[in-house]
């Protein structure tokens, strides 16, 4: 057993050294700076106390620097998941009450156990079926989405709070005659700041700096700002360990909001995992191994009152842009929540929360990729409907119902890429022995009595029918001529026992028009699988060619030289 695999910190931990500390000493501070005011204001999105989204940046930290195989992705608290669990647990529990917080945490424990599972037994792959442009489309509309809620503390009026874009809206178009001045002018001002310092560099704590900036206001001016929402007390100390209370009918009603942060918070980390990996040569991201580590995480920190937890992209972007080298920074990042836990939280009383709002609004906004859908729109107009689609099915329809519409669209779209693939007519191109498609090399000649067609996918029940159709088209335009069809097999790298039958019934079908049908440049696995299947019984081996010119040279000339080669080295791979 390889202990690395299983635990990579492993795989760092014994060689360091002053150098690479250097650097996750920087980007441990820089990042514990940022994640303390965003600790704070994820909790209020997730309907929690704010000390919550300091828990959320503890023990789940740990847990992922051990187990987790990226070295500088950040994990904790993030909007996007916040958002999705006030969404799905304040249909059961009043926001911030005691029996919110412990469905909350009972959720992360659910989450955990999960992704734990799925990364056991090597489920990493079912993320596949959420494509780029769900993800871009998703994530775009739930930025939205966060960033209209948080319109409540930014300006001072209770809005609604929802998943649903057109609901929120609404009310915001009632209601904003009432806005609050005093919190309207702090939250703007803010929103200000943090654009220009982000102008400036990444790297300036932003975030810090509007807290600072809001508390000494409240703290020293704050009779003139009496109307202006602050934090107030924010409990000191470290979280106990507690087992999560169970309730079966709960864990039924909480499954589909688990399951939708499975998949949300696995994305997340795969995707900011992949981007950071792209950037150094000293570790490659395991899937099934960020699935482990972010269960663990979670079931976990939910021992320690931590709600559900993933990567952030900001965080990460910054740990990585700081230096970070090892997951001794996130320990570094821990180390800062606990002194502010322990020491600094009576700082954070006058901590309005509409600036919390405005580092939220910045954060998520920035989320909105509309670069992206510019590109899919130049480069692919399917793709870019599917993230239009997810896009205004998660804005209108809510959060879960967009993963929904998501997985299901790309489903689709892959059953019906893989049910029609490309097929091409080759035509050979002249003084060579090369066939190439006839509607991309004008030059290519094309016999008459002869056709040479290619199948650019597997050969399975979903595409057989469409196979066999785009055959009798090609013949047919041949008319009564053609005398020898070539299927050049090489793009084809698996066939079921349906593609297997069609290609028997077809065979059997030429032989009765006086047709000859031969095989080019068939892999070895979908041979095997041909001759399991039978197919010897309708032709010999005398039908299958290295080459489709070999076949097309067989057939004019009768030259066997190519072909008996290939059939004595098929004799010998069964002998």
């Amino acid at each position: 057993m390889n202990l690395k695999k299983i635990i990579p910190i492993l795989e760092w931990l014994p060689n360091y050294n002053s150098s690479l500390f250097k650097g996750d000493l920087v980007a441990g501070i820089t990042v514990g700076i940022i994640l303390i005011p965003q600790g704070i204001a994820y909790a209020l999105i997730a309907g929690l106390p704010p000390i919550y989204g300091l828990y959320c940046a503890l023990v789940p930290q740990i847990m992922y620097a051990i187990f987790g195989s990226s070295r500088q992705v950040a994990i904790g608290p993030v909007a996007m998941d916040s958002l999705i669990v006030a969404t799905g647990v304040s249909t059961l529990a009043l926001a911030g009450s005691e029996s919110y917080i412990s469905i909350t945490i009972l959720l992360a424990l659910m989450v955990g156990a999960i992704q734990f599972i799925m990364g056991v037994f090597s489920l990493g792959f079912i993320v596949n079926f959420l494509s780029k442009p769900v993800i871009t489309g998703f994530t775009s509309a739930v930025a939205l989405i966060i960033g209209f809620n948080q319109f409540r503390n930014l300006l001072g009026v209770d809005f609604v709070q929802s998943d649903q874009i057109q609901i929120i809206l609404e009310d915001i178009i009632y209601n904003i005659s009432n806005y609050n001045y005093h919190t309207t002018v702090i939250g703007l001002f803010s929103v200000i700041v943090i654009i220009f310092f982000r102008k400036i560099n990444k790297k300036i704590p932003n975030a810090l700096i509007v807290v600072i900036l809001g508390i000494i206001t409240m703290k020293y001016f704050g009779k003139c700002f009496e109307d202006v929402s602050i934090v107030k007390d924010i409990p000191s100390g470290l979280p106990k360990f507690e087992l999560p209370s169970f309730d079966f009918d709960q864990i039924k009603e909480l499954m589909p909001i688990a399951l939708t942060l499975v998949m949300v918070g696995y994305l997340e980390t795969i995707s900011i995992g992949k981007s950071l990996e792209a950037k150094q040569d000293e570790y490659r991201i395991r899937p099934n191994q960020e699935l482990i580590a972010l269960g663990i995480s979670n079931m976990v920190g939910s021992l320690f009152k931590a709600y559900p937890s993933t990567s952030s992209f900001s965080r990460s972007a910054i740990n990585q842009e700081s230096g970070a080298k090892t997951g001794m920074a996130a320990l570094i990042s821990v180390i800062m929540v606990v002194i502010t836990l322990l020491f600094l939280t009576p700082l954070f009383y006058h901590l309005p929360k509409t600036v919390l709002a405005a580092i939220i609004i910045v954060a998520v906004f920035g989320l909105v990729n509309f670069k992206e859908a510019g590109f899919l729109w130049k480069a692919n107009k399917l793709d870019f409907w599917l993230m239009l689609a997810t896009f205004l099915a998660t804005l209108l329809l809510g959060i879960e119902y967009g993963i929904i519409v998501g997985v299901g669209l790309s489903l689709i779209i892959l059953i019906f890429r893989t049910s029609r693939p490309y097929v091409a007519e080759l035509g050979k191109v002249p003084n060579s022995n090369f066939y190439r498609n006839k509607n991309r090399f004008d030059e290519v000649v094309i016999d008459d009595d002869i056709l040479v067609f290619r199948f650019d996918a597997q050969l399975f029940y979903a595409n057989s029918s469409y196979f066999r159709d785009k055959l009798d088209e090609m013949m047919f335009r041949k008319g009564s001529a053609l005398k020898l069809i070539v299927l050049d097999a090489e793009s084809i790298n698996r066939v079921d026992s349906t593609g297997v039958e069609m290609l028997k019934e077809r065979i059997k079908y030429c032989q009765k028009r006086n047709i000859t049908f031969y095989f080019a440049g068939v892999k070895g696995p979908v041979r095997d699988d041909l001759f399991r299947s039978g197919i010897l019984e309708i032709i010999d081996l005398k039908h299958f060619f290295m080459r489709a010119n070999q076949a097309v040279k067989f057939y004019k000339t009768g030259d066997r030289s190519h072909q008996e080669k290939y059939a004595k080295y098929i004799h010998q791979a069964y002998d």
